[in-house]
C-alpha cells in the first residue's frame, strides 16, 4: 500500500512538472525577458493576472480529462462526432511546428553553454530526447527527466538573482499597482495566456495521469493537488526569470539585445558564467519542452488506431526525429513559427471551450459529478479572452504568406 501511495505521488509530482517544463519552452524564455524588458516592474502585474487565467484553464481541463477518463480528442469527439480529429490535427500540427524551434533552442543551448556548432546541437537535443523513449520505462524516465532539469532551471535562474539583486520592492509594489501602458499590458497578458496553456500544453499533464491510471471522480483530490503543483513550478520558474530580467534592466538604460534577450541579461548580469547559466537553463527547458511536446503530440493520436497505442513511444521517437531533421534542413523556422503561433491561438477556445460543454454532460462526467458553477463561469470568460486572442493570431498567417 505504501509503495503505491509512493509510486502515485511519483506519477502525480511528474505529471505536474511534465506540463510546466512543457511550457517553460524557448519561446518562454525569450516572451518572459522581452517584456520584462519593456515593461519593467509591471511585468509582475501581468504574470500575476496570466498565473490566475491558466489556473482556469487548467483545473477545469484537468478535471473534465481526468474525471472522465477521456483524453483531449475523445472527449471533443463526444461533444460532436468528428470534433476530435480536428483537435487532434490542430494539436499535432501545432506541436510538430514548435518542436522544431524546441529542437532549435536546444541547439542553442548547446552552443551557449559548451560552444557546439548549430548543426551538431540539433542532432545532440533530438537524440537526448529520443533515448529517454527508447528505454524500458519511458514514462517512468520521462518523468524523471522533467523534474531533474526542471529543478535545475529554478535553482540556476534563482543563483542569477542573487548575483544581480533585483528591486524587489518595485517588483512587488507594480505587480499590485502597474505602471507601464494598459495596452501594452493586455497584449502582454494575452500572449503568455497562448505561450503557458495554449495548444498541446493544456493536456500534457491530464494525459499523463490518464496513462498511470489516476482518473475518475474518487481520484480528483490528487488530480487537483496534480494541476495546482504544475501551474506553482511554472510560475516559481517565470517569477524567479522576470526577477532575474529586472535586477539587469531596472539598473538603468539598458536594451536587450531583441535577438536573444533572455541570454544579453543574463550576459549582463552575471558577466561569462551567467551567459553560461543562460546556456544550461535553454537547453534543460528545450530538452523537456522536445519530451513533452511529442508525447503529448502523440497522445492525441493513439486512441484512433490500435496500431499507434501498441507502438506508443515508437511513434514518439519517430515524431521528434522528423522535428530534428526538418530543423537541420531549414535552418531558422520563423516562417513555421508563424503558422505554429496562429494554430496555438486557435486551440486554446476550442479546447476549452469543449471541456465546458462536457463539464455539463452526465453522459461524460457521470452522474455522480458536479462541476463547479464559479470554476465554469470563470472557463467561459477565459474562453472569450483567448478567442479574442486566436483571432488576433491569424494576423500572422498574412506574415507567413506575404
Amino acid at each position: 500500500m505504501e509503495n503505491k501511495k509512493k509510486k502515485s505521488g511519483g506519477v502525480l509530482l511528474g505529471a505536474a512538472f511534465l506540463m510546466a517544463t512543457s511550457a517553460i519552452g524557448p519561446g518562454f524564455l525569450t516572451q518572459t525577458a522581452q517584456f520584462t524588458g519593456t515593461l519593467h516592474g509591471s511585468f509582475g502585474f501581468v504574470i500575476l493576472v496570466s498565473i490566475i487565467l491558466a489556473a482556469i484553464v487548467q483545473l477545469n481541463v484537468w478535471r473534465v480529462l481526468c474525471v472522465s477518463g477521456m483524453r483531449g480528442q475523445d472527449v471533443a469527439n463526444k461533444v460532436l462526432p468528428g470534433l476530435g480529429y480536428v483537435v487532434a490535427f490542430l494539436v499535432v500540427a501545432g506541436g510538430l511546428v514548435f518542436n522544431i524551434g524546441n529542437v532549435g533552442g536546444g541547439a542553442l543551448g548547446f552552443n551557449t553553454l559548451l560552444g557546439i556548432p548549430d548543426m551538431a546541437g540539433y542532432f545532440l537535443a533530438g537524440g537526448v530526447a529520443i533515448v529517454v523513449f527508447l528505454l524500458k520505462n519511458a514514462m517512468k524516465a520521462m518523468d524523471t527527466l522533467t523534474k531533474i532539469l526542471g529543478g535545475i532551471m529554478i535553482v540556476v535562474i534563482f543563483v542569477v538573482i542573487v548575483i544581480v539583486r533585483p528591486p524587489l520592492g518595485t517588483a512587488l509594489r507594480e505587480t499590485v499597482m502597474p505602471q507601464a501602458p494598459m495596452d501594452d499590458i493586455f497584449t502582454a497578458i494575452l500572449t503568455l495566456l497562448g505561450g503557458t496553456v495554449g495548444g498541446y500544453i493544456t493536456f500534457a499533464g491530464a494525459h499523463r495521469l490518464i496513462d498511470a491510471g489516476i482518473t475518475r471522480k474518487d481520484n480528483l483530490g490528487e488530480i487537483t493537488k496534480s494541476s495546482v503543483m504544475g501551474i506553482g513550478i511554472a510560475t516559481i520558474v517565470r517569477v524567479f526569470l522576470f526577477l532575474a530580467v529586472l535586477g539587469v534592466v531596472a539598473k538603468g538604460a539598458v536594451t536587450l539585445d531583441s535577438s536573444n534577450p533572455a541570454a544579453d541579461a543574463f550576459r549582463l548580469g552575471a558577466g561569462e558564467i551567467g551567459y553560461r547559466f543562460f546556456g544550461l537553463v535553454l537547453l534543460a527547458a528545450a530538452i523537456t519542452s522536445i519530451v513533452g511536446c511529442a508525447y503529448t503530440s502523440v497522445s492525441f493520436l493513439k486512441t484512433f488506431h490500435p496500431f499507434i497505442e501498441k507502438n506508443e513511444n515508437w511513434f514518439i521517437v519517430g515524431f521528434i526525429a522528423v522535428c530534428t531533421v526538418i530543423m537541420a534542413v531549414i535552418g531558422q523556422p520563423a516562417a513555421l513559427l508563424v503558422l505554429a503561433g496562429a494554430l496555438n491561438g486557435l486551440i486554446l477556445p476550442i479546447t476549452l471551450g469543449v471541456c465546458l460543454i462536457a463539464s455539463q454532460k452526465k453522459s461524460i462526467m457521470g452522474t455522480d459529478y458536479r462541476h463547479p458553477i464559479w470554476l465554469l463561469i470563470l472557463g467561459i470568460v477565459v474562453v472569450i479572452a483567448a478567442a479574442y486572442l486566436g483571432i488576433t493570431s491569424l494576423s500572422g498567417l498574412g506574415q507567413l504568406f506575404a
